[in-house]
C-alpha cells in the first residue's frame, strides 16, 4: 500500500502589495503518495508555482498545513526548513541554475557541500548519478561545453545526489527544443519507475502525459484531480 508522503490541508497564501492583499491560494487541499508522478498544469496566475513553492519548502503558508512525512513544515523556522530543502527535495529548474565556470561534477556535488559531505565521497556520489543519467563522460565540462538537454541533465543529476525523498520540476522542458524535452521527461519517467516521487509544474499537455495524474489549477484552487484522459478540458 502506497504511503502518503506529503499532504497540504487547506493552504491559503497570500500576497501583500501596498495595502492589497493578493490570495494566491485559497484553500488547498492534496495528497501525494510515495512513488507517485504528479503534473501540476494551470494557467499563468492559476496558483500552481506557489503551491510548487510550499512543497519545496521555500514558502510558508498564511494559512493551512503542509505535512512532510508527518512533519507539519508550515511550523519550521529558516534553517530547518534549508535542512530539509537540502536532504529530502531537489529541484529541477526551468534554467538549469548551474555554475557556468564550474564542472558538471562539481555543480552535482554542490548540495553534498552544503551537508558538509567529505570530498572524496562527494565525487564519487556525484560521478554515480551522472552516471545514472548518462552523463559520466563529461564530468569534467562546464555548462558552456554541455547542450541545453545535456546541462538540464547534469540538473537533474544534482537534484539526486542527496537521495531526495521528492524531485519538484518547474518546467523542465522549458527551454529545451520538442526532442529533447521528450528525452528529458522520459529520464524522469524512468527515475519515478525506480520510486522516486515526481512533481512536474507545466502547462503543457504532452509534458504532462508523462504523468499518472494532473492536478489542475484555476484560481488558486485544485479544480482536477486525475489523468489526462479522465480530467481533459
Amino acid at each position: 500500500m502506497a504511503k502518503t508522503l506529503l499532504r497540504t490541508d487547506n493552504i491559503v497564501k497570500d500576497y501583500f502589495v501596498g495595502t492589497q492583499v493578493i490570495r494566491a491560494l485559497k484553500g488547498v487541499s492534496a495528497e501525494i503518495q510515495s512513488g507517485e508522478f504528479v503534473a501540476i498544469m494551470g494557467p499563468s496566475g492559476s496558483g500552481k508555482s506557489t503551491y510548487m513553492n510550499l512543497l519545496g519548502c521555500l514558502d510558508k503558508p498564511t494559512k493551512g498545513k503542509y505535512i512532510l512525512e508527518g512533519e507539519d513544515i508550515s511550523a519550521l523556522g529558516r534553517d530547518q526548513l534549508a535542512h530539509i530543502r537540502n536532504t529530502k527535495i531537489g529541484f529541477v529548474f526551468q534554467t538549469f541554475n548551474l555554475l557556468p565556470r564550474t564542472t558538471a561534477l562539481e555543480n552535482v556535488a554542490l548540495p553534498l557541500v552544503y551537508g558538509r559531505t567529505p570530498r572524496r565521497e562527494r565525487q564519487k556520489k556525484a560521478l554515480a548519478v551522472l552516471e545514472a543519467v548518462g552523463l559520466s563522460g563529461r564530468a569534467h565540462h562546464v555548462p558552456s561545453q554541455l547542450s541545453g538537454g545535456q546541462q538540464q541533465r547534469v540538473a537533474i543529476a544534482r537534484a539526486l545526489v542527496n537521495s531526495p525523498k521528492i524531485i519538484l520540476a518547474d518546467e523542465p522542458t522549458g527551454a529545451l527544443d520538442t526532442r529533447t524535452g521528450i528525452e528529458i521527461m522520459s529520464l524522469l519517467q524512468s527515475l519515478n519507475s525506480n520510486g522516486i516521487t515526481i512533481v512536474v509544474v507545466t502547462h503543457e499537455i504532452e509534458i504532462a502525459r508523462f504523468a499518472k495524474r494532473v492536478l489542475r489549477f484555476r484560481d488558486g484552487r485544485i479544480v482536477g484531480d486525475g489523468n489526462m484522459d479522465s480530467d481533459s478540458e
